[in-house]
C-alpha cells in the first residue's frame, strides 16, 4: 500500500460515520480521492461535489458526484450551484498559505457541527533538507500552510478543533465545534526572537573553555 492510499484510508476512517454524507472537495486532478469519496457516497447514500480550475469531469462516473469546473474562490459562481450543509470538506487544492486561508474561511461556514474539514500538505518534514523529498519550495511553502493553520486556530478555540497527521504530507484536521461566525486569523506573539532568547541560544552554543 502505497503513502496516497494510506492518507486516504485515515480520511475514510473519520468520515466514514457519516450517514447519507455529503462532500465538498476542492482539488481533483487525476481523481485518486475523488473516486475514493465516491465510493463512500455509494455506500451510505451521499453526495460527492468536487471543484477544479482543469476539467476533470472524466476522472470519475457516478450518479453520487457533481464535477463544477471552476476555480474554487470564484465564490460569486460556486455559490449558486452547490449545497449549503456538508458533513466533510477536503481542501487539496491550490497549495498555497492565502488561497488555503481564502477558501477555508468561506466554505467552513457551509460546514455542519461536528463536520471535518481535512487541509492536505502541511507537513515539511519530508521536504527538509536531506531528507527523502528534499524540496526547498515545498518545505517553505507547507511550513507556511501549518503556521497559518495554527494562527486561525489561535483566534477560534472556542469554536473548532485542531489535530495534525504527520504521515507523509500530512492533514490539518479540523472540527467545527458551533455556528459561531470564525475570527480573523493573527500573527502569534513568540519569544523566538526575543533579545533574552537570542543571548540565551549564544551563550548554550559558546564552548566552555
Amino acid at each position: 500500500m502505497d503513502q496516497a492510499e494510506i492518507k486516504l484510508d485515515y480520511i475514510v476512517s473519520r468520515i466514514e460515520k457519516f450517514k447519507n454524507i455529503q462532500i465538498l472537495e476542492l482539488g481533483v486532478q487525476k481523481g485518486i480521492s475523488t473516486k475514493k469519496f465516491i465510493e463512500i457516497c455509494e455506500k451510505n447514500d451521499g453526495f460527492l461535489t468536487s471543484i477544479d480550475i482543469d476539467d476533470c469531469s472524466n476522472v470519475a462516473k457516478s450518479d453520487r458526484w457533481n464535477f463544477i469546473h471552476s476555480s474554487d474562490d470564484n465564490f460569486n459562481y460556486i455559490d449558486k450551484v452547490i449545497k449549503k450543509n456538508f458533513n466533510f470538506i477536503f481542501i487539496d487544492s491550490l497549495h498555497e498559505p492565502k488561497h488555503i486561508k481564502k477558501v477555508f474561511y468561506h466554505y467552513y461556514k457551509y460546514l455542519t457541527i461536528g463536520g471535518i474539514c481535512i487541509i492536505d500538505d502541511i507537513s515539511w518534514i519530508p521536504y527538509s533538507k536531506n531528507e527523502y523529498r528534499d524540496n526547498e519550495f515545498a518545505e517553505i511553502i507547507n511550513r507556511s500552510s501549518f503556521q497559518i493553520i495554527l494562527e486561525i486556530y489561535n483566534q477560534n478555540k472556542d469554536n473548532l478543533m485542531l489535530e495534525f497527521y504527520f504521515k507523509d504530507s500530512g492533514y490539518a484536521i479540523i472540527t467545527k465545534k458551533n455556528h459561531n461566525s470564525l475570527k480573523e486569523s493573527q500573527p502569534i506573539a513568540n519569544r523566538q526572537f526575543s533579545l533574552k532568547n537570542l543571548i540565551r541560544k549564544f551563550y548554550r552554543r559558546t564552548p566552555k573553555k
